[in-house]
């Protein structure tokens, strides 16, 4: 793939830009394996490709710029803004949107969000598309002086972009580096954007977290419900577990799943996924996962984890090599703190394991594995 950004040096996000996709996809599945080899004689199953080109599903573009003419992108080093509405890595609907959310951004009298400043009202502009090309758009503001101007100009916004379901405001008022806020104005009748994945159509409300590549997001449940199918246990557990995705794929006839998750919108994202699928045997909890696992009474035969970057830390590892639980699936997106929970889990060891590239063109890696308690 080819980046002209990259190449002027305006942005530089995607290190292995230019690094051929079977290389990048080689080298990734090396240093899994390797960084693993610890932790089990595993079967390695051949690592899943992605498109090298066009596979992010979502884009967290920072407003810059002007009144007359914001950017859609990054800031640079100063604090100004780079547009980056071609870049190639989103996938096409988003990039035929962005032009259109630049032109909102000036009728609607959004003023971009001055970093060094710190004066403007608009932040972020979010955009996901599913997989049957309809789009969540999110505008990020300092405050809510704007969404009266954002429902007027709404109109426009969807003839425009007829393909636009959820149109939300998120309010994010302090200056650091966070993208969202807690509270979330939802501007049209719908609310969640149905993202149909391996025959389930998830439903992702604003703030709910989803994988951002959804051709390998597909390829990832497929792979964990083959793993657990094989296992065959009575009963799961999802924690972490967002939307969703892994338990509803798991589910079975006579098979108890709970799913866990902090988040309360996508607790309720993954309850009308499952009300909506006739799946009563499904449940979901909008708790902390450590503390779900270790207040509860009784334990289920194997365990999903899907946590951030930073791992599921000692104190859940610590219960899992405690709990008796004969298989536990882990999705790491950093096989680093995926090794060190390992470490503190000696009583694992990994059965099989799949590198998936979730993104492209970028160091990081989507890596799964099946464990199993000796």
């Amino acid at each position: 793939m080819d980046c002209s950004y990259f190449d002027a040096g305006v942005c530089r996000s995607c290190t292995l830009m230019g690094v051929p996709y079977g290389e990048q996809l080689a080298g990734k599945d090396r240093s899994a394996r390797e960084l693993l080899a610890p932790f089990g004689d595993a079967m390695w199953l051949p690592p899943v490709a992605s498109a090298e080109a066009g596979y992010r599903n979502k884009a967290k573009m920072v407003v810059g710029g002007t009144l007359k003419r914001p950017t859609i992108g990054i800031l640079d080093e100063r604090g100004r803004g780079v547009d980056l509405s071609e870049c190639g890595i989103c996938a096409p609907g988003i990039r035929a949107a962005l032009p259109v959310l630049a032109e909102f951004v000036t009728r609607a009298r959004l003023a971009p969000y001055d970093v060094p400043a710190r004066r403007g009202e608009l932040k972020f502009v979010l955009v996901t598309l599913s997989p049957d090309d309809e789009l969540m758009i999110r505008f990020v503001l300092r405050d809510e002086s704007a969404v009266a101007r954002i429902r007027r100009e709404l109109g426009w916004l969807l003839g425009t972009l007829p393909n636009a379901r959820v149109v939300s405001a998120n309010i994010q008022p302090e200056h650091k580096a966070v993208v969202e806020g807690d509270r979330e104005i939802v501007l049209t009748p719908e609310s969640s954007l149905v993202m149909r994945v391996g025959g389930v159509g998830l439903r992702l409300r604003p703030q709910s977290f989803f994988q951002t590549n959804t051709a390998v997001a597909e390829q990832l449940y497929g792979q964990v419900s083959a793993w657990v199918d094989e296992v065959s246990p009575a009963s799961v557990w999802d924690l972490y577990c967002g939307v969703g995705g892994f338990a509803l794929h798991c589910a079975a006839p006579r098979r108890r799943v709970v799913g866990v998750e902090t988040s309360a919108e996508a607790v309720k994202s993954a309850r009308a996924t499952a009300a909506a699928a006739g799946l009563p045997q499904l449940a979901f909890h909008a708790q902390d996962a450590t503390a779900f696992a270790i207040r509860a009474k009784t334990t289920p035969e194997l365990v999903i984890v899907n946590p951030p970057r930073r791992g599921i830390g000692s104190e859940l590892s610590g219960w899992l090599e405690g709990s008796g639980i004969p298989h536990v699936v882990y999705s790491s997106c950093n096989p680093k703190s995926l090794a060190t929970d390992l470490a503190r889990m000696p009583s694992y060891r990994i059965r099989t394991g799949r590198v998936l590239d979730m993104f492209p063109q970028t160091g990081h890696l989507e890596v799964a594995v099946l464990l199993e308690r000796v």
